[in-house]
Parts: structure tokens; C-alpha cells; sequence
């Protein structure tokens, strides 16, 4: 798994950050970030097509779904667990995952820009999502102690990173033992090289930093996981899939 310079990293950030900066203040204004009905959706379209009911959540949170799938459903969280979804944005992955796990649970979410994070909070307040926390920082350095999360969710987020095996080493060290994975994110085709997947879209644009099917398992199993499993769901591009990732933390 290939890693870029720490200045390459610093830019894909910024570059990252002030889109999804601009998006999170469109949809405080009212607008809709992404127009997605569910046969685009199907087709590789993004956004909260995706989710079977969204009728109750805060509008701006739905205003500002940018995945690629449904990660609630894909890690089948149970009450009283604790959930992270790394890249929250809006929030929609982390006020469902706080239904999901109830009273007895937490749903953190974790971003990188303070608009996102700002448009998220409000959305908990609306959605009265006391369990839901969310945390400014870093995928690649999550600010929670080792072994304090029974689930990690994402949701089209991993794939931005400059430094995916930081990502999964962190991932790795703040589940418990026993703990899983459940992520939805974008995938390219093992065929594809790198110049294949920058001539399908930028950074931004979810597709030319995205993984390799055979990079996500071999990067999970190197970071101590089992039971890994990749499965293409939709095509958003020739050779570039939604895809659901699951994997497990050993319990020993």
C-alpha cells in the first residue's frame, strides 16, 4: 500500500478540506449537495439514496449525504455498542448509528473540517441525539484511546486519504478485541492502474485515490484484521465500484 510524501498529504488535506468546507456551508444555507434519486444512486451516484427512510432526520443532514452507501445497515450495530463513523460530515451515518445503538450506546463522528462539524452538531441538536458526540481531528490519528470503539463505520471517506495504511492502523488500534469493521467507500478494480483511476476523477471526487480491491485486503490483513471481505455493490465509473468492506479485530 503506497503512501505520498508528507507535503503531498498535506495538500490532498487541503484540497479536501475546503470542498467538503463549501458543501457543508451550502447545505446550512438550505441547499441540497447532492441530487441523487435511487436509480442514479444504482448507477453510482452518491448520496442519501442510499438509505431506506431518511424522513425523520434533520434536513440538513440529509441536505449533506455524500456516501456511497448505507454503513448503519452493512455493520449491523446493536444497542448499547460504540460506534465511530471516521469522516462524519454531516452527520447522517452518526444520528442513525445513535438510534441504532440507543440510550445505552455512543455514536462518535470524527472530521476534519469545522464547517462539517459545526452543520453536524446543530443536526444532533434537532435530531435529539443526546448519545451522538462528534470530534474534530484526523483519520489517520483518531483522538480516542486504544480499544474504546466496538464498531467503525465510514462512509466514501478512507478513500480521500493520503495515507490509507495510517487510516487502518488506526482503525485497528481503538477497536476492542472482537471488534469489526463496516465501511462503505469507493474501490477500483485491481486492472486499473493509478493513471486509469486519475483519468476517472480527482481526489475530490472519491475515484483517483481510491484502493484496489486486492490493496484493501492485503492493507487490512496487514494491519492485524480477519475476516476480511471487499463486495462491489455499484459501478460509478468503468472499473470503480461502491463497495462494502468488512473485517474483524482478533480477539487474540
Amino acid at each position: 500500500m503506497t503512501s505520498h510524501h508528507p507535503a503531498d498529504h498535506q495538500q490532498i488535506r487541503a484540497a479536501v478540506s475546503s470542498r467538503y468546507s463549501g458543501l457543508a456551508r451550502a447545505a446550512q444555507a438550505g441547499a441540497t449537495v447532492t441530487d441523487c434519486g435511487p436509480d442514479a444512486f444504482g448507477a453510482g451516484c452518491f448520496g442519501p439514496a442510499g438509505y431506506p427512510d431518511v424522513s425523520d432526520l434533520p434536513d440538513g443532514a440529509v441536505r449533506a449525504s455524500l456516501g456511497c452507501g448505507n454503513p448503519v445497515a452493512t455493520a449491523e450495530l446493536r444497542p448499547g455498542e460504540t460506534v465511530l463513523d471516521l469522516g462524519s460530515g454531516g452527520g447522517i451515518d452518526v444520528l442513525l448509528s445513535a438510534r441504532r445503538v440507543g440510550p445505552g450506546g455512543k455514536a462518535y463522528g470524527l472530521d476534519m473540517t469545522e464547517a462539517m462539524l459545526q452543520l453536524a452538531r446543530v443536526n444532533a441538536r434537532q435530531a435529539g441525539a443526546d448519545n451522538a458526540e462528534f470530534l474534530s481531528g484526523h483519520i489517520e490519528a483518531i483522538p480516542l484511546p486504544d480499544q474504546s470503539v466496538d464498531v467503525i463505520i465510514s462512509n466514501c471517506v478512507i478513500n480521500l486519504s493520503a495515507d490509507k495504511a495510517a487510516v487502518l492502523a488506526e482503525m485497528f488500534r481503538v477497536l476492542v478485541p472482537g471488534g469489526r469493521i463496516g465501511v462503505t467507500d469507493v474501490v477500483a478494480e485491481d486492472h486499473l492502474t493509478p493513471a486509469d483511476r486519475s483519468a476517472a476523477g480527482s481526489y475530490v471526487g472519491c475515484i483517483a485515490a481510491a484502493l484496489s480491491r486486492t490493496g484493501y485486503l492485503d492493507g487490512l490483513t496487514a494491519a492485524g484484521f480477519a475476516d476480511v471481505s471487499v463486495t462491489f455493490t455499484s459501478e460509478a465509473a468503468p472499473g470503480i465500484h461502491s463497495a462494502i468492506i468488512r473485517a474483524v479485530k482478533p480477539i487474540r
